[in-house]
This record gives structure tokens, C-alpha cells and sequence, in this order.
């Protein structure tokens, strides 16, 4: 169906005179990769002024490292980049959906994404979602293949990259599509570039944010709660979530923190039978926004002047309702010796 969707995907952009081309809030590697690559991709076969934009922050280090190797090519979104004529294209998010950059109804025309369906999307000229593959980076690797075009190193490598974070090296996710795509942009990426990318340096702030971290998270039974208090780019609570699962005997992290007026929630499980959306959806509940998928999820809670460690305490409690834990349950601290 690939080329099905590619032509109605080219049909759906024909004539435009701009496209806007948005990933979701605080784009992380699968979407920064896929919106460079439909750049890519509609650069060659449509005579339309292309823009890639974002709200938001590019605060993790491997992200940074990773829009730098590809010569910067986000801008941050502005109003007046919706002034018409402009055809709208989301990858990696939907419109409606909470980390979208769209806050208010607009017309959108082209939407690709893994996550679950939105209802908002039905509305968009062109929908290709796939909440069974593990990354937006594998659809676009698919469109790139059939159509057919060359593919820069630099893209190849991008999309390689978006995979291996959104799946952890194939670890999340199974599907056909994606160990197909993952096969064919290796020996089409740059190793080197690679591993400067993963290994992107850090500042001393980052280790401080780890102790604080690790001080502060308790363990009930194989789930741990960890807040990070106050945090300097808002993907941070994800990037030690992701850290903290490699506990052993750990099969649940929940971990948090605030950044300017949001309460930013991430969501990690080793269950193989995920969860962690449903999780997320229990605890944001209508206080703010959520999604996710599998394994992974997160969520925004709008803080509007409350304080951070007060909601974090109800966060917490709001967990072991999930997991019917008794508040009285004694915890453990992940520094506690033995």
C-alpha cells in the first residue's frame, strides 16, 4: 500500500505554495528525523516553500548533537507561520492531541504518526497512523523507499537513529516495518556520526539532576516513583525514566518533574503487555494531557501556580491507587543499602 499512500500523500500536497511542516512540543530524535525526511522527500517532487517548525524546547543532549549534524533545520513556531495559503503537515502528532503545537482548531492536510488514532486527524486530507509500528522514522523510511530517491546519509542516519531511540534498538517493538527499515538504513548510516550523537556531552547540572533524582524516589514493590523537581529542559523526566528502568527487579518507573507551568510525567515498563498509556490516562486524568503507546507514555499536568512538590505527592498517591498499593506500604529508597 506504500505507494498507494505516497501518491495520495503527493496528491493531498499538489500545488501548494508553502507547506508547514510541525513535529510535536520538545521534538525528540523520531520526530526531528521524520519531519527532515518529508522535507526531503516533498523537496523532490513538489515547487513548494517547505518549513520544518516546533514549539517548545531542544534540550537533551543527543538531541542537540543530533540537530546540529543535520545543519539545524527546525525553526521555532510562530503564528504567522499558519497565515494562509499554507498546507499543514504533523509528524509524530496529531492534531488534538496534547503535545501537538496546534492549540487552536486549524486546517491540517497531512498527518503521519504511530501513536493511537486521534479523532481530530479524520478531518486532515491525508492520515497515514500506524499505532503498530514502533516509530514515525519507519514510515518515512518507507515512503523514501518507494519513491525511490537517493538517500543523504545524513537522512538515513536521522531515521536511524529516530528508530533505534523510539524502539530502544527494535527492544519496544516487533513489528515487521520497522525491523525492515532498521536493515536497510544501516549500512546506509554514518556509524561515526552515530556515536558522536549518543554520547553527546553533558553539563554538571545534569549529574546534580541524577543524584537529586535518585534521592528522592522511593520503590513500592517492583514500582518506582522518582521526581525530579525542577527541570531545565522538560524531556529530562524521560531521559532518566529511561535510565531508571535498567533497575533490576523493577518493572514500573514513574518519574516527574516541573518545567516552567507543566508538570511533566513520563511513563516506563518492562510489562509485556504495556500499560503505560493507560497509566498515564489514570493519572493525568483531566488535569492536563496524555498518550503515549506500549511501553512508553507521558503526560502534561497544567500546574496554573500550584506547587510542584504538593502535586507530586498526589501523583504519588494516585499511582498506588493504579496499582492498589496501600499508601501505609513501606517503601524503599534506591540508596538504602542491601
Amino acid at each position: 500500500m506504500t505507494s498507494e499512500q505516497l501518491d495520495a500523500l503527493l496528491e493531498a500536497t499538489s500545488g501548494a505554495e508553502r507547506i508547514l511542516i510541525l513535529t510535536h512540543n520538545d521534538p525528540d530524535p523520531d520526530a526531528i528525523s521524520s519531519a527532515v525526511a518529508l522535507r526531503y522527500l516533498l523537496v523532490k517532487r513538489q515547487n513548494a516553500q517547505i518549513k520544518i517548525a516546533y514549539r517548545g524546547i531542544i534540550g537533551r543532549a543527543e538531541n542537540k548533537a543530533l540537530v546540529q549534524y543535520l545543519d539545524h533545520p527546525l525553526q521555532q513556531f510562530t503564528r504567522a507561520d499558519l497565515t494562509p495559503p499554507v498546507a499543514v503537515a504533523l509528524v509524530d502528532t496529531q492534531p488534538g492531541a496534547g503535545n501537538s503545537p496546534l492549540r487552536q482548531p486549524t486546517d491540517v492536510t497531512v498527518v503521519i504518526d504511530h501513536h493511537f488514532w486521534h479523532p481530530d486527524t479524520a478531518a486532515s486530507r491525508f492520515a497515514d497512523v500506524r499505532p503498530d509500528v514502533g516509530a514515525t522514522s519507519t514510515i518515512l523510511t518507507e515512503y523514501i523507499r518507494s519513491a525511490g530517491a537517493d538517500l543523504p546519509v545524513s537522512i538515513a542516519t536521522a531515521l536511524f537513529y529516530g528508530i533505534k531511540t523510539d524502539t530502544m534498538g527494535l527492544g519496544r517493538s516487533g513489528a515487521k516495518a520497522d525491523i525492515e527499515a532498521y536493515a536497510f538504513l544501516v549500512p546506509r548510516s554514518d556509524s561515526r556520526a552515530l556515536f558522536e550523537i549518543e554520547r553527546a556531552q553533558v553539563p554538571a547540572d545534569y549529574f546534580k539532576s541524577l543524584v537529586d533524582t535518585v534521592q528522592a524516589t522511593r520503590i513500592y514493590r517492583d514500582v518506582l516513583i522518582a521526581f525530579v523537581g525542577r527541570m531545565k529542559y522538560p524531556d529530562l523526566a524521560a531521559e532518566i525514566a529511561d535510565w531508571l528502568l535498567r533497575m533490576e527487579g523493577i518493572q514500573w518507573v514513574i518519574c516527574f518533574g516541573a518545567h516552567k507551568e507543566n508538570l511533566n510525567i513520563a511513563i516506563r515498563t518492562r510489562n509485556l503487555r504495556g500499560g503505560a498509556v493507560d497509566l498515564a490516562l489514570a493519572v493525568v486524568g483531566n488535569n492536563g494531557t496524555a498518550g503515549g503507546h506500549g511501553s512508553m507514555a507521558g503526560g502534561q499536568i497544567y500546574l496554573n501556580g500550584r506547587d510542584p512538590e504538593l502535586l507530586a505527592h498526589q501523583i504519588n498517591q494516585a499511582v498506588l491507587a493504579y496499582f492498589n498499593i496501600s499508601p501505609e506500604e513501606t517503601s524503599r529508597s534506591l540508596l538504602k543499602k542491601g
